[in-house]
């Protein structure tokens, strides 16, 4: 499977912002998908994790409350809602798969795509 996010740009604290995953390639609905960020100069870290029909989502504690992760199978792609974002969210932003379980480390993984960055200014 392919993986292409988007939706990434510069936004204030408080702010707003839906970031895509869309994919292609193998049946989508296979694939359980999870996102994570990377800041600079900070290791990769989970943010979100959905199941194959979107009903069991998982989320780190630094955005629980906050983010919504959610996914419709009929168009292959996958949404991570942000919202009241902080300046702490600032990071690139990528989506990954796996055909296993619903991991929160990246290892558990097996297909990334590029990222899209996202900037809180404060």
């Amino acid at each position: 499977v392919q993986l292409q996010a988007s939706g990434g740009g510069l936004v204030q604290a408080g702010d707003s912002l839906r970031v895509s995953c869309a994919a292609s390639g193998r049946t989508f609905s296979s694939f359980i998908i999870g996102w994570f960020r990377q800041a600079p100069g900070k290791e990769r870290e989970f943010v979100a994790t959905i199941n194959r029909s979107g009903v069991r989502k998982d989320y780190a504690d630094s955005v629980k409350g906050r983010f919504t992760i959610s996914r419709d199978n009929a168009k292959s792609t996958v949404y991570l809602q942000m919202n009241s974002l902080k300046p702490e969210d600032t990071a690139v932003y990528y989506c990954a798969a796996t055909l296993t379980f619903m991991p929160t480390k990246s290892s558990g993984y097996d297909y990334w795509g590029q990222g899209t960055l996202v900037t809180v200014s404060s």
